[in-house]
């Protein structure tokens, strides 16, 4: 049975607004999502929050006694409350019906089965939330096994970087590790790593992509380090008309990754 919290000074209000910031995100090793659509989509994932918040007047929306009773039964906690409380712990004007708090994941690369996935995503000190969020739903549209992040990338768990996955953040694996190893990890299996550049004459449309195909994407600001570079099987580039001469990178990984699904399509086709 839901109980009901109203006070801003609940104390497991004041400890879940805290979830806001990262070093709190890593003492708590928890995380918030928003919106009943997203918290709909992780239960169908597997996914279910450790607390549900929800607005009294949403109680008898169906999708939300669903996820109630699935958090209730997990042994989880299911708290009714008002916008008010909810505008506090997402600090939006305004806020969704419903807020999550999950566990974070393991994010190691010993968890990452390479072979359940013919496409996967690599980004290398990726600093833009949106991007990020951006990047794994380009993930779960082509089928991506996952996101690997490398170096000092934006955490994946803040609340930003979870609202712009719409969802993904639930169906997509996420790992992280330093450069030299991922390389380890990389070399010790399968896998081709497919690097973009402007320092390439090589058009993105003319190599064959071998499965399991890792495109990796460099900082938005600077790209992918030299030495970075010199390491990946093929680098390309995509062809820029205009006055521009870079793609936005989440853009740029999305072009690339549905070149390379476009490929193994007409392959099977």
């Amino acid at each position: 049975m839901p109980r009901q919290i109203t006070a801003f000074s609940n104390p497991l209000v004041k400890r879940i607004r805290g979830l806001r910031e990262k070093r709190h995100r890593k003492e708590e090793r928890m995380f918030l999502a928003e919106g009943l659509r997203i918290l709909t989509e992780a239960r169908e994932a597997g996914r279910l929050p450790r607390y549900v918040f929800f607005a009294a007047e949403s109680a008898h929306h169906r999708l939300v006694q669903e996820l109630v009773d699935a958090v209730e039964k997990a042994g989880g906690e299911a708290i009714e409350t008002d916008r008010d409380i909810l505008h506090k712990l997402s600090g939006k004007d305004n806020p969704q019906a419903v807020v999550g708090v999950y566990d974070e994941f393991a994010t190691g690369l010993d968890a990452v089965d390479r072979d359940r996935a013919g496409i996967w995503l690599v980004a290398q000190s990726l600093r833009d939330p949106g991007n990020l969020g951006t990047i794994l739903r380009t993930g779960d549209a082509v089928g991506a096994g996952g996101l690997i992040l490398i170096d000092d990338c934006v955490d994946p768990f803040s609340v930003e970087a979870v609202r712009a996955s719409m969802g993904a953040l639930f169906t997509q694996q996420i790992a992280h590790a330093r450069w030299p190893d991922f390389l380890a990890w990389l070399r010790a299996g399968p896998g081709q790593l497919v690097g973009m550049s402007l320092d390439t004459d090589v058009d993105y449309q003319a190599p064959h992509y071998a499965a399991p195909t890792f495109i990796l994407v460099g900082n938005e600001a600077q790209g992918l380090p030299d030495d970075y570079a010199a390491q990946c099987d093929l680098l390309v580039k995509m062809p820029m008309l205009g006055k521009a001469d870079s793609l936005n990178a989440a853009v740029a990984t999305a072009v690339m990754a549905y070149e390379v699904l476009n490929q193994r399509r007409r392959s099977q086709g």
